[in-house]
């Protein structure tokens, strides 16, 4: 079963058992997955579809960061209840030894010694945990503590 199906009958789901924030979190999905499939003007392929649910959990975060400074708990609430429900349509995220390791197999593998190897870093670490929900924050911090 594909994500679209899945979403659907989630979101009819959603609908019997009258969960508002679960539906607007699926509908908001849906939307978000059939813009992306008419902007690319075909149907979107796994990997695309998981791109999409991941940005719109990035978005949560950075909005969840925003309502904090600004004192709007309850928006935060509201965004961090969606992002559970978005949670659950990405793949197992990574843990922190898992991308430790992966930081230290990059640095071995690439060669880097200074920061400015970092982006080639980062890119061996990520591709390393292919398949893995992966926060790039993290990494980040990660490769910036092995070559700093």
């Amino acid at each position: 079963m594909s994500l679209e199906q899945a979403l659907t009958a989630d979101i009819v789901t959603a609908m019997k058992a009258k969960d508002a924030t679960r539906l607007t979190a699926l509908r908001m999905l849906k939307s978000a997955l059939t813009n992306k499939s008419i902007e690319k003007g075909r149907a979107l392929e796994a990997t695309e579809e998981l791109q999409v649910v991941s940005m719109l959990v990035k978005q949560r975060r950075d909005s969840i960061e925003q309502f904090t400074r600004g004192g709007r708990v309850d928006l935060a609430d509201k965004e961090q209840a969606e992002i559970a429900v978005l949670d659950a349509y990405l793949p197992a995220s990574a843990s922190d030894e898992e991308i430790a390791a992966a930081v230290k197999a990059a640095v071995a593998e690439t060669g880097a010694t200074t920061a400015k190897d970092m982006g080639k870093v980062m890119k061996a670490a990520i591709a390393a945990l292919a398949g893995k929900t992966v926060d790039g924050k993290k990494v980040n911090e990660e490769v910036r503590r092995s070559l700093g």
